[in-house]
């Protein structure tokens, strides 16, 4: 009880300071809330349409792992699963989500979760490595675009430090990750050496969870189905970075497609913070891409970085609740699927 609210205290913390920081350099609050409702409505309709779009192309990349396991996946219950992790996410802090969705599609097909638990991991490695060769497409592009396309030195060398972070952070876990898979007898004697001090039931359920986690690792073992993901990966998050492009033109900013991919791997790094709905993170990092990216006012950006994250949370959560009511589960229960990995 007393780690649940000291961690409870450190992310109240944490979120507090980064809204701080968000809201700090308002100008005038009146601007601010004209901001909020000055939109092109067309836009704006056209934003909400567009928030599931990446529930739908990452169900389609997550078949390209879960066939493996399993064929014939209902396509729904991979667009529910995200739904509903991605609601779990939105309202309670520790990103919990990301494992509420995998337990929620093994529950719901049948399937072991320590594997599909796996497929999550080579998702979230395969995400941060995308936005990274992104990013990297845009810093080596720097000479074609100096004369249109202008910022501070200084983001230059902040983009260049997330872009390596977050390079070494997908890295060392896709090392991690082949080694689990192609070294999977020395894995389980290691992991047994370390557990020996618990007791045999306890050691028994991880050893079994560790198995199937490693099973969720063996689309590695093919290059036409590593390529494939690749593939999808980049069609999720330029599908992720179109939703971006009509946020600006909601607001009647023409700004090339192109130019969106610094600002959406900023957004990247502060959704990971977790925080409960990434408040803080996402607006924090949002407001310093819009103004030091695009020249943005201060009270532009804050009212801006408002609606985008206020129409993501909100649709999101009328899917998500609208599943699980579906479903006849609880926002709760749907919480407590993210939780178990820790019980």
């Amino acid at each position: 009880m007393k780690k649940t609210w000291i961690r409870a205290a450190l992310i109240l913390l944490l979120t507090g300071g980064l809204l701080y920081f968000f809201f700090r350099s308002v100008e005038s609050w009146e601007e601010v809330f004209r901001h909020l409702t000055d939109v092109n409505v067309f836009f704006a309709v056209l934003m909400v349409v567009l928030v599931p779009l990446h529930f739908i192309t990452r169900a389609w990349r997550w078949n390209l792992l879960l066939k493996h396991e399993k064929r014939g996946i209902s396509f729904y219950n991979r667009f529910a699963a995200n739904a509903a992790g991605f609601t779990v996410t939105m309202i309670f802090p520790g990103r919990l989500g990301e494992i509420a969705r995998p337990f929620y599609l093994a529950q719901k097909e049948d399937m072991a979760k320590g594997f599909v638990l796996g497929t999550v991991v080579v998702e979230r490695i395969f995400d941060i490595f995308t936005m990274c060769i992104i990013l990297g497409l845009f810093l080596i592009s720097q000479p074609l675009y100096a004369s249109i396309f202008q910022m501070e030195q200084q983001m230059y060398s902040r983009l260049y430090f997330w872009g390596f972070v977050g390079l070494g952070l997908a890295t060392a876990l896709l090392l991690i990750s082949v080694s689990l898979y192609f070294f999977r007898d020395k894995t389980l004697k290691v992991i047994n050496f370390i557990l020996r001090p618990l007791p045999d039931k306890w050691t028994i359920k991880i050893i079994m969870m560790v198995e199937e986690f490693i099973q969720g690792l063996k689309f590695f073992h093919s290059l036409g189905n590593l390529l494939a993901y690749i593939g999808m990966s980049f069609v999720v998050w330029l599908g992720i970075i179109f939703y971006y492009w009509i946020c600006f033109f909601a607001y009647n900013i023409e700004i090339s497609f192109f130019f969106l991919f610094p600002y959406v791997f900023m957004l990247m790094v502060g959704a990971s913070i977790p925080t409960p709905g990434m408040v803080g993170g996402f607006h924090y990092f949002s407001k310093v891409g819009l103004t030091s990216f695009y020249n943005l006012g201060p009270n532009l950006a804050v009212g801006m970085t408002l609606v985008i994250h206020t129409v993501q949370v909100v649709v999101t959560c009328l899917i998500g609740y609208a599943i699980l009511w579906r479903e006849g589960i609880s926002l709760f229960q749907a919480k407590s699927l993210g939780e178990k990995v820790n019980s």
